[in-house]
């Protein structure tokens, strides 16, 4: 984990819904696909943890659902405002275990980090398949940067007003070596029980610090309760203990 100061780079919607934050600064402590970071807003108490969705050498790009006093704060502040960051935060996903074609599965904003876990398999000479879920056309996003990677993505929108009618299950008859999905809880269990293959889970979830000391974000696994923030927030598919 490492704090530091940002600079609001591009903090641009993407659509009503989601917003595109790319802030420069010092990146050396995310190292995976799948870490989060936690912004320190003005006049907010409490850091908001955002996943990663892509990194370089000198800036961080987040995607960011608007749902909150907080978010909608953040989407008004201007190229040059400085955030205090922690970066680093998380275990990100693991590429070793990936094959030779995995399945990425992104649901809403869960979206996001699979763009940049998506350019990494590509670089160690993988063949992602991708599956993008959303509720409505409208709120498509990033569809034009995997497109960009050279990935096709298949995408299912709830009412059926873009791309397969449905959710992402109805997409997964794919053939895949192994699975990444984000999103909604419910999405990721789905998918889960569909895919035969083993694969790995990233989950969101409401913090108190972002970094273990509180225990606010426990969940339970087959090895007791595990904290999102720092034992996760990924695990694998073996691991979680589904609630009804």
């Amino acid at each position: 984990m490492k704090q530091s100061l940002f600079t609001i780079r591009e903090n641009v919607p993407l659509n009503a819904r989601y917003t595109r934050l790319v802030l420069a600064g010092d990146t050396t402590a995310v190292t995976a696909p799948g870490q989060f970071v936690d912004l320190s807003l003005p006049g907010f108490f409490l850091r908001r943890p955002f996943s990663v969705c892509d990194w370089d050498d000198d800036a961080l790009t987040l995607v960011y659902e608007t749902v909150g006093k907080g978010t909608a704060a953040l989407r008004e502040l201007p190229v040059g405002a400085l955030l205090d960051v922690l970066t680093g935060l998380g275990n990100g996903f693991d590429l070793s275990r990936a094959g030779d074609e995995p399945l990425l599965v992104g649901g809403g904003s869960g979206v996001s980090p699979m763009l940049g876990l998506a350019r990494r398999l590509i670089l160690a000479g993988k063949r992602p398949h991708v599956i993008l879920g959303f509720n409505s056309r409208e709120e498509r996003i990033l569809i034009e940067d995997f497109l960009a990677l050279g990935v096709c993505p298949t995408v299912t929108t709830a009412d059926g007003s873009f791309g397969i009618r449905g959710f992402v299950t109805e997409a997964m008859d794919l053939p895949h070596s192994f699975f990444y999905t984000c999103g909604p809880e419910a999405m990721m269990k789905a998918v889960s029980e569909k895919s035969l293959c083993s694969g790995q889970l990233s989950f969101d979830a409401r913090m108190g610090c972002g970094f273990g000391a509180c225990m606010g974000c426990t969940r339970k696994t087959v090895d007791g309760p595990r904290r999102v923030c720092k034992d996760g927030p990924v695990f694998d598919k073996e691991a979680i203990l589904w609630e009804d």
